[in-house]
C-alpha cells in the first residue's frame, strides 16, 4: 500500500487485517493496546489481565473480520469494536466467581492486611472498630446490598433479581453504597 498505516481508512484497515499484513496488524494491535490498559488497571485488572485480556479480544476482532462479522460504519469503528469486546470480556472476568473469591476482601481489609507488620495490633483493632462502626451507621439497604455482596458474595445479577431491579441499578447501587462507607470511615478517623 502506498499510504501510511496511520491515513488508512477504516474499510482499507479491515481490508489489511483481513489479508494478514503484519505491518499493518502489527501497528493495529500496539496503537491500541494502552487504551484497554487502562480501562482493565481503573477496574480492579492488573498488566497480567490486560495483556491477556486484550489478546484475547484482538483474536476475537482478528475472527470477526476474516469471517465478515463485522462493517466498520465510522472513522473509529475497528477501534471501538475492539475496545468493546475487550470491555465485555473484562466484565465477564469481574463477574466470574473465581474472580470475586480472589477479590472478595474489599480496599479497607485489604489495607489492614498490608499494614499488619508495621502497625500495632492495637492500631489494627482500632482500625477494624472505626470500619464496623461505620458500617453499623450505614443506612438498612446499603448494609443488606454489602453483606450480600461482599459476605454471601452473590453475584450482582442474583442481587439484582432478588431486589427486582436492573443489574445496572444494582452495582449501581452498590457502588454508591461503598462510597458511603468510605465517607463514614475517613470522617470517623
Amino acid at each position: 500500500m502506498g499510504k501510511s498505516i496511520n491515513s488508512l481508512s477504516q474499510s482499507e484497515l479491515v481490508y489489511a487485517i483481513k489479508s494478514n499484513d503484519p505491518n499493518v496488524l502489527k501497528f493495529f494491535y500496539t496503537e491500541n493496546y494502552t487504551k484497554i490498559e487502562s480501562l482493565i488497571l481503573k477496574n480492579s485488572g492488573s498488566i497480567e489481565y490486560a495483556k491477556d485480556i486484550y489478546q484475547d479480544a484482538f483474536i476475537t476482532v482478528w475472527t470477526h473480520i476474516k469471517n465478515d462479522k463485522f462493517v466498520p460504519k465510522n472513522d473509529t469503528a475497528l477501534q471501538g469494536y475492539l475496545y468493546k469486546i475487550a470491555k465485555n470480556k473484562w466484565m465477564d472476568v469481574l463477574r466470574s466467581k473465581s474472580f470475586k473469591n480472589l477479590k472478595s476482601l474489599n480496599y479497607e481489609t485489604l489495607v489492614y492486611i498490608k499494614d499488619e507488620k508495621d502497625e500495632n495490633i492495637d492500631l489494627k483493632n482500632n482500625k477494624l472498630k472505626i470500619a464496623m462502626l461505620a458500617f453499623k451507621n450505614l443506612g438498612q439497604p446499603c448494609k443488606k446490598l454489602l453483606s450480600t455482596f461482599y459476605f454471601d458474595k452473590k453475584s450482582i445479577k442474583d442481587i439484582a433479581s432478588e431486589l427486582k431491579i436492573e443489574e445496572t441499578t444494582a452495582r449501581n447501587k452498590k457502588y454508591r453504597c461503598m462510597e458511603k462507607l468510605r465517607a463514614l470511615v475517613l470522617a470517623s478517623k
